[in-house]
């Protein structure tokens, strides 16, 4: 338990206490006030001011005014403008650019199209890089003249039995049969569905966007909705979980669940691989036969609402989302 603390007076506290009584060092006057304050009288009181400097400012001592930046009136403040954010009003637009807004292909081809020599414009052969064009140019490939088109992107819920390709020998169904009412431009499909798949299929002209979404460098998300003859066992949903050896290499997805706890013949399965018929062999390596395949989301957009065998266009907010996850 700790004592106390007295407060005793020093030393020269008390030297000083002795001086006092004796009168020493103070004039008679100062001892006269001294003793008639002692019979009572109280002591007068004298207000102490603050610093001398406190005088001139209102409040506190030591307050200090909030800084704020002052801009003169004749140059007023603008945000500062990144050359990529300003517009570009000239309408001259990259060679590469225009040939691969023509559908033709994308920039990276374009460029070696253009290095080749088969690209003329007003009827000259361009093979410098950057070469930029004005919208009345007359930009030829193959004999052929070459128009800027608009930018088409359509979501397609595809059904069965209709293939993904532009032109089939054998006079199957292909998916533009379905498309053909969504303008003048050509557009095609990006990716693959092989003809038994249904699901999200996405169609454009935009030839720069579908290389990035069908590279496999970028490992654009695909989420499939999977139904297979007999209920999966717990140790084959852990292989594919963890992954798995097959013909052409190793395979591991990024995410399987069941769709429904009561029925463990329905998966969904996330992935990124692009390798083809990648979901159906991975189940038939286990023994497992696929009934139904069906692709409920491609790079984000999914089909919600959208009937099969319908199509719509994409939204504003959806192609940029598009050209986001490109960009990355």
């Amino acid at each position: 338990m700790k004592r106390p603390f007295k407060k005793f007076p020093g030393k020269k506290r008390e030297e000083r206490e002795g001086r006092e009584e004796r009168g020493e060092g103070k004039e008679k006057g100062d001892r006269e006030e001294r003793s008639e304050r002692a019979d009572g009288e109280k002591r007068p009181y004298f207000k102490k001011s603050y610093l001398a400097f406190d005088k001139k400012k209102s409040g506190p001592p030591f307050h200090k005014k909030p800084y704020k930046k002052k801009f003169s009136k004749d140059k007023p403040f603008r945000k500062s403008e990144s050359p990529a954010s300003k517009p570009n009003l000239s309408g001259l637009i990259r060679l590469n650019r225009f040939i691969a807004n023509a559908g033709i292909c994308s920039r990276r081809e374009a460029d070696d199209l253009i290095k080749s020599g088969v690209v003329k414009v007003n009827g000259v052969i361009i093979t410098e890089m950057g070469f930029k064009v004005k919208p009345s140019d007359m930009v030829q490939y193959g004999g052929q003249s070459l128009r800027r088109e608009k930018m088409v992107y359509v979501l397609l819920n595809k059904p069965k039995d209709y293939i993904t390709t532009v032109d089939d020998p054998e006079k199957r169904k292909t998916v533009l049969e379905l498309v053909q009412d969504a303008g003048t431009e050509r557009i095609y499909p990006v990716g693959r569905l092989d003809r038994a798949t249904t699901g999200v299929l996405l169609l454009t002209n935009d030839g720069e966007l579908t290389k990035v979404l069908t590279h496999p460098r970028y490992g654009i998300k695909k989420i499939y909705n999977v139904e297979i003859d007999t209920p999966i066992k717990h140790a084959d949903f852990n292989k594919v979980s963890e992954g798995l050896e097959l013909e052409d290499g190793y395979i591991k997805v990024d995410k399987i669940s069941y769709a429904s706890m009561s029925n463990k013949k329905e998966l969904v399965i996330e992935l990124h691989s692009g390798r083809n018929r990648i979901v159906r062999r991975i189940f038939e390596s286990m023994g497992y036969k696929v009934l139904r395949l069906d692709r409920i989301s491609f790079a984000g957009i999914g089909k919600k609402d959208l009937q099969r065998g319908r199509w719509r266009y994409l939204s504003e907010k959806e192609v940029g989302f598009l050209k986001m996850v490109a960009a990355e």
